[in-house]
């Protein structure tokens, strides 16, 4: 399944945020966001994501999704956005509930993306028991339940401390390499972008349009062991955004 986006203008009032965006997330491939703080890619991906209508351009799926996919596209947040008083497994059920999945059926499901994620040992247990990293790990896990074709991850890691960022970027590519997930996702680290990336989409400060699209042909299994030319790409990213960001940094706004 292909998420292609077109020529995606947006504003908010008399200001434009978004100018003139296109590129596609294709099956298999992860695709990450990059650019200043306030250029537009959380809004993005909302407009991706179908919760927010672009002023101008379009955001189209083509394809079939997988077998039994009950979401072609979720999300994952910053935030966890998880239940407090439900359990791991009772958050992961949440979203086969609204699916009207029970029974032993949802059991199945449950136990299958615990397993995959690494937390069957920790079902039962509520998120304030949690660390961030397992926290993450959970929202991982409920967006798995549903099979989706792509997934919107929303600066996924932010709020994790750098011992946690890099142990949920050797999870992530773990599990890509058992499953080839495909992913539209935002970040403000460029270490998540050439670790995770098949190709960056830098933006330039606001309105957001697109500076350069940098393609690592590097595969994904081998990137934590070439961190000298991992480096290299992140310089090179940098250098296309630094000024960018210099301005941005710079400029006084009043859009969220």
């Amino acid at each position: 399944m292909q998420l292609a986006l077109q020529n995606i203008s947006h504003r908010y009032g008399g200001t434009t945020v978004l100018d003139d965006i296109s590129f596609t997330v294709d099956d298999g491939e992860i695709v990450c966001i990059v650019g200043p703080s306030g250029c537009g890619k959380s809004t993005l991906l909302r407009i991706a994501g179908g919760l927010e209508r672009p002023a101008g351009g379009q955001a189209l799926v083509s394809g079939a999704p997988p077998e039994g996919s009950l979401n072609p596209l979720t999300y994952i947040f910053q935030d966890f956005a998880l239940l407090p008083w439900r359990t791991v497994e009772g958050n992961v059920s949440l979203v086969l509930e609204d699916h009207g999945i029970n029974g032993r059926e949802r059991r199945a499901v449950i136990a299958d993306v615990l397993a995959r994620t690494n937390l069957t040992d920790f079902a039962r247990a509520l998120p304030r028991q949690l660390s961030g990293g397992m926290k993450q790990r959970v929202a991982i896990a409920r967006a798995l339940a549903v099979k989706p074709a792509i997934m919107l991850m929303d600066e996924p890691l932010s709020a994790l401390d750098s011992q946690t960022r890099e142990l949920l970027m050797d999870d992530l590519i773990a599990l890509w390499s058992r499953e080839r997930f495909s992913a539209c996702y935002v970040t403000h680290n460029l270490n998540e972008a050439v670790r995770l990336g098949r190709r960056i989409v830098v933006l330039s400060r606001r309105p957001g349009r697109i500076r350069e699209v940098v393609e690592i042909e590097m595969p994904l299994a081998e990137r934590a062991e070439r961190l000298a030319e991992l480096e290299k790409l992140q310089r090179r990213v940098w250098e296309i955004m630094r000024e960018e960001a210099r301005e941005a940094d710079r400029e006084i706004t009043d859009v969220a």
